[in-house]
């Protein structure tokens, strides 16, 4: 018997197929345009396993955390985590033979994860990943808010960096809102990279975060122009070949992955965070590949192993159906405002059973309205990747229930 139930949405706001009967089985129109419309769902869920790890490409998915629920997660409070199903959570994502992209944006640094939190998840993930599948942020987020000197960010740096050394894992030169505020030039960003990379103990990812994530990164590297802010990473890069084993772009402009992918040294990688374009960024052109490290795999985990075994087996037309439905739930996800996808992150992992409620640090499951998270249950069904309908179902109508809706 086909699963069906009353799904919200608002006049404009979803242009993806609905249900036979459509708006005659809703609940009529509500004052503000929005309306409950009958949805059946129609998705087959992607068949998921135990994988190995591709050979293709090397591909990191960028972990949420879960929040305790007996826990105080309120705005600016220290972030309470169930650490229980967050680590569960990662184990999935190895299962699944992906790896693990540990305290990154996804897990809410600077938005609810605190720096006491950050070290405690790095600890704890970096002691169950197995060998080689887990690189953890570095960061400055443990600095106030304020003006800082370089030397201030350099120290950060450091201190993040010791954290990610002691853990065993390969360190993420995550994005800086503090040198971003600091930095007068683009030598000034040298002078911070420069000191970090010849530092670090292991080859060190870069993290090239567009302001649609972070609005506080804008102008990073010294240049409003993409052009002269890529010279600055290539010339860097060129000069710490031996310390650099890649670099992770966040722009949502395939164009530019692709004009930065061809200037970089033979042996460094570029990494896709191009939650938009990540299929044909990572299948390549005759000249390069993306490699990936991105927040959508972990929202689209079973997916994104069966397109990644796909694309090892040469499968191009399997690797493309695959991936083909989950670009518009990810353009879903990380629809504007860009850095609350983060709650779409959670609300995948809470409908599929990988925790067992719809809450996040820092109160960020109010970032997105009820009729966006049910346009995202609409397209990850479709997408195939409810993993238990039937659960997704049950959960989703738990929801509307505590939202006030009566359906």
């Amino acid at each position: 018997m086909a699963l069906e139930l009353k799904l919200p949405t608002s006049a404009g706001n979803f242009a993806g197929p609905t249900s036979a009967g459509g708006a005659e089985g809703g609940g009529g129109a509500r004052p503000d345009g929005g309306r409950l419309d009958n949805y059946r769902l129609s998705g087959t869920p992607v068949a998921h396993g135990t994988y190995s790890p591709a050979a293709c490409r090397l591909a990191f998915a960028a972990a949420h955390v879960v929040a305790d629920p007996l826990g105080d997660n309120s705005p600016g409070a220290p972030a309470v985590v169930d650490w229980e199903h967050t680590l569960g959570f990662r184990r999935y994502l190895w299962s699944l033979g992906l790896s693990v992209a540990e305290a990154m944006d996804t897990a809410q640094r600077g938005m609810g994860l605190d720096w006491a939190a950050t070290q405690e998840l790095i600890r704890r993930s970096a002691a169950e990943a197995p060998e080689g599948r887990i690189a953890v942020g570095a960061g400055t987020d443990q600095l106030a808010a304020g003006k800082h000197s370089l030397e201030d960010v350099v120290s950060a740096y450091e201190e993040q960096f010791a954290v990610a050394e002691a853990a065993g894992a390969q360190p993420i030169m995550m994005a800086s809102r503090a040198l971003c505020a600091a930095a007068e030039s683009p030598d000034d960003y040298r002078k911070v990279y420069d000191r970090l990379l010849t530092q670090s103990t292991k080859p060190v990812i870069l993290h090239w975060l567009g302001p649609m994530f972070d609005p506080a990164l804008e102008g990073y590297w010294g240049s409003g122009s993409f052009e002269s802010a890529a010279d600055t990473v290539v010339g860097l890069i060129n000069d710490h070949v031996a310390k650099v084993d890649g670099i992770k772009i966040s722009l949502l402009d395939a164009s530019y992955e692709v004009a930065l992918r061809n200037r970089l040294p033979e042996g460094v990688r570029l990494y896709t965070g191009d939650d938009f374009n990540y299929p044909e960024l990572i299948r390549g052109d005759e000249n390069r590949h993306s490699d990936a490290l991105l927040g959508i795999f972990a929202a689209i985990a079973p997916a994104a192993a069966a397109a990644l075994k796909a694309l090892d087996a040469g499968e191009l037309a399997e690797y493309e159906r695959v991936f083909a439905p989950t670009v518009p739930l990810a353009r879903q996800i990380f629809s504007a405002p860009t850095y609350y996808y983060k709650t779409g992150i959670a609300f995948l992992a809470w409908l599929n059973g990988h925790q067992p409620g719809f809450t996040m640090v820092g109160g960020l499951q109010t970032g997105r309205s009820l009729p966006h998270l049910a346009d995202t249950f609409r397209l990850a069904d479709q997408a195939g990747v409810l993993t238990d309908p039937e659960l997704a179902v049950d959960r989703f109508r738990q929801l509307l229930r505590v939202s006030g809706v009566d359906a």
